[in-house]
């Protein structure tokens, strides 16, 4: 008797769902060989709004319990009393570490700069920039805007670890990293993990690079498969550019990876890497896509 394994499958909105429906006929089993079911879930906005975002909720805990899950793009409202971004829960309620973007080469479209081999960014999935305290101080021309941002050991030590294994995975080298020289303290901490995780996989090549040299150097790349850790805006920013190296975001990958204690996957998600803006039809607000 064989295994069976299901995959959570969450519904979106309009192209979006269009597309997931598109990857479900590759995802048959008769297709690719092995046996597999799947659990449905309506995150499509108006559905959000009707459960007032519990079906994320549900979603995310058939995730950590079956291991694997594939969401189609959704809309997220700018509205501050909306229901919000649905991958904002989905990353927080798996312990979501990492997401793992790879611009890989297209059929008959000419990529930018010689990016003939994959690249892969292993962007910090939580922190940083996003979930940020802000505030601001004073009035006029003396008002001051400010921002808490807080990164920790564990999640750069799974970026990082992370990085080292896809490497290895892809014959590939360890690139780039976070401006280490300014923020020793902050972003230094990734970079420290970074050195760390080199130790232990003595046979993956590493390059350490700050990010702006990260991207200078893209635009100049020879061709070599590359392994990109980066904190989390860095990430964002920087998988958009390698992406679109490659000709178009639209080909490419997205995976949301959590870890169990011995930084082996323990929930899978795969999604749309982006998107783009748009009006939702059900309310005046600007949304995005999410």
């Amino acid at each position: 008797m064989r295994d069976t394994k299901t995959v959570v499958v969450m519904k979106g909105d309009q192209t979006g769902q269009e597309l997931l429906e598109e990857a479900m006929r590759i995802l048959q089993p008769d297709v690719i060989g092995f046996d597999i079911t799947f659990e449905e879930y309506d995150l499509s906005l108006e559905n959000r709004r009707r459960t007032d975002n519990e079906v994320v909720h549900e979603a995310a805990q058939a995730m950590k319990t079956y291991g694997f899950g594939i969401k189609a793009a959704t809309i997220t409202p700018e509205a501050g009393d909306d229901v919000g971004s649905p991958n904002a829960i989905l990353r927080r309620e798996i312990d979501g570490k990492v997401i793992v973007r790879t611009g890989r080469r297209i059929p008959g479209i000419r990529p930018v700069g010689g990016t003939y081999a994959p690249i892969s960014v292993i962007r910090m999935a939580v922190g940083d920039a996003y979930g940020a305290k802000e505030w601001r101080d004073g009035e006029g021309d003396d008002e001051i805007a400010c921002r808490t941002e807080v990164i920790d050991r564990k999640t750069c030590r799974a970026v990082a670890e992370y990085a080292f294994r896809h490497a290895k995975k892809m014959n590939a080298k360890v690139f780039g990293g976070p401006k280490y020289t300014v923020s020793p303290v902050y972003e230094g901490m990734l970079k420290e993990e970074m050195d760390r995780a080199s130790e232990r996989y003595p046979d993956v090549p590493y390059d350490p690079q700050l990010i702006d040299a990260t991207y200078a150097l893209l635009l100049n790349n020879h061709g070599d498969p590359l392994v990109i850790p980066a904190l989390n805006r860095d990430g964002d920013c920087l998988s958009d550019m390698v992406l679109q190296l490659f000709g178009s975001i639209a080909g490419a990958e997205s995976m949301l990876i959590s870890f169990d204690d011995e930084l082996n996957p323990h929930v899978v998600m795969a999604e749309a890497p982006t998107g783009r803006p748009r009006v939702s039809s059900a309310k005046t607000s600007p949304t995005r896509w999410r």
